[in-house]
Formats: C-alpha cells, sequence, structure tokens
C-alpha cells in the first residue's frame, strides 16, 4: 500500500528532461513535435490524484483502462494503473477495508510485474515500479512479502543507475538526488548498512548544497530516525 507522498519522484523530472530536448530538435528543425509518450498524457493525473485529488486519480485510471482495451501490451498504462491500485489499496486499509485492500494491492502488484516484463528495459516503467514497490513495502503486514518488494525495488533501482550512469551528471538534481536517496534508503531497510552508507557518502560528495547532502549527512550522523532522505521536493504541473 503506497502513500501519497512517496510517489511522484524521480521517474517525474527524468521524463521531462527527455521530452524538452527532443521537443527543442523538433522546433529547430520546423518540424512537428513528436506526440507525448504515454506515461506524459497520465502522470500529472495520478500525481494530483495521490496529492488528494480524487477525481484526477479517476481520470488518470480511466485514461490507463481506455488504452489497455486497445493495447493490452502497454506497459507505461499498465504501470501507472498498478501504482494507481496500490495507492487505492493503502485508502481501504486506512479504511479499514481490508478485503478490498488486499485484492486491490494484488492487482496492482501483478500489473507492476507485467509491465516489467514488457519493458524489462524501460526507465519509465522500471521507476514507477521501483518507487511503487518501495513506497508500498514498509506497510505490507507480511514482512516477508514486504522484503521481497524492497528487494525488487533496490534491484531496479540499481538497475536505473546503471543505465543512467554515463549521463548521470547531466540529470537534474531532483533526478540525481531522489535515485541515490533511493538505494540509500533502500538498503538500509534491507539492513545493508554498509551499502547504504555507501550511496549515501556518494551524495554528500557529488551533491555539494543540495538538500540532499544536508539530509545524507544527517543520516550517516544520526541514521534514518534523523528524517526522510527522499521526496525532498514536490512534483507540480
Amino acid at each position: 500500500m503506497i502513500s501519497a507522498k512517496r510517489t511522484a519522484t524521480v521517474v517525474t523530472v527524468m521524463l521531462a528532461v527527455g521530452m524538452l530536448g527532443s521537443a527543442a530538435a523538433s522546433r529547430a528543425q520546423n518540424t512537428p513535435a513528436p506526440p507525448p509518450r504515454f506515461d506524459e498524457i497520465v502522470r500529472s493525473d495520478f500525481f494530483a490524484g495521490f496529492r488528494g485529488d480524487a477525481a484526477r486519480l479517476e481520470r488518470g485510471m480511466k485514461l490507463c483502462e481506455e488504452e489497455l482495451a486497445t493495447n493490452p501490451t502497454n506497459a507505461d498504462a499498465l504501470v501507472w494503473h498498478g501504482a494507481g491500485l496500490m495507492f487505492m489499496a493503502g485508502q481501504a486499509g486506512q479504511r479499514q477495508d481490508f478485503a478490498t485492500a488486499m485484492d486491490r494491492a494484488q492487482r496492482g502488484r501483478a500489473e507492476l510485474d507485467r509491465a516489467d516484463r514488457l519493458a524489462p528495459d524501460s526507465l519509465s516503467v522500471m521507476l514507477v515500479r521501483a518507487v511503487t514497490l518501495s513506497a508500498s513495502a514498509p506497510n505490507v503486514r507480511d514482512r516477508t512479502q514486504g522484503r521481497i518488494m524492497q528487494e525488487s525495488a533496490v534491484a531496479a533501482f540499481e538497475r536505473a543507475l546503471a543505465i543512467q550512469t554515463p549521463y548521470l551528471d547531466r540529470l537534474s538534481e531532483h533526478s540525481r538526488g531522489e535515485l541515490l536517496a533511493g538505494l540509500a534508503e533502500g538498503w538500509s531497510r534491507l539492513g545493508e548498512t554498509e551499502r547504504s552508507r555507501g550511496y549515501l557518502e556518494r551524495i554528500v560528495k557529488e551533491m555539494p548544497d543540495t538538500r540532499y547532502q544536508a539530509r545524507a549527512r544527517a543520516w550517516l550522523e544520526d541514521g534514518p530516525q534523523s528524517g526522510p532522505v527522499t521526496c525532498l521536493s514536490c512534483h507540480r504541473q
């Protein structure tokens, strides 16, 4: 079950940066800009929904369902719909409607995993799935299942980092910070203190004079009880 604050993270800015580049190239060549990718069409509705706008969440889910009705292998539609189901599972759990919560969580997890199988090399799918699993894992009552989810999230973050390493220094502060901090946080939850510390030290070294550096230093000194190291800014559209 996923919290609203933990959903809109690293994937947002990364995708926006990519689209700005392609749109600028199209304008320079006096050619039409490419049509928006599906994730760019729905993500603002989902982010608004995760912040509490039920109507926007419903619209995002409906757009995904309409797309999947005609294109059931659209991995972006599937991963966003799965993230929505996980969020809605959390809402049901807060209402103590545990049967609904379990049903939505199971369906959401299945959709996340199917999206990953359909597009294993897609960063947009990889990161939405990783963020959703990482946000959900601490709230899973079955601790074995929660650990499996956290391990899967960390593995996806590690793969995303490997893919983006050649151009990591050109990504935004938010994109780099959330990815490295997500790894530090994920390894910490798995009890891998030294791996977590390695990413915290990397943030301190590579991201001077940023919020991420300050939070990483706090974690190195006082541990997770010092406060969050991820989600240090909000996506707004």
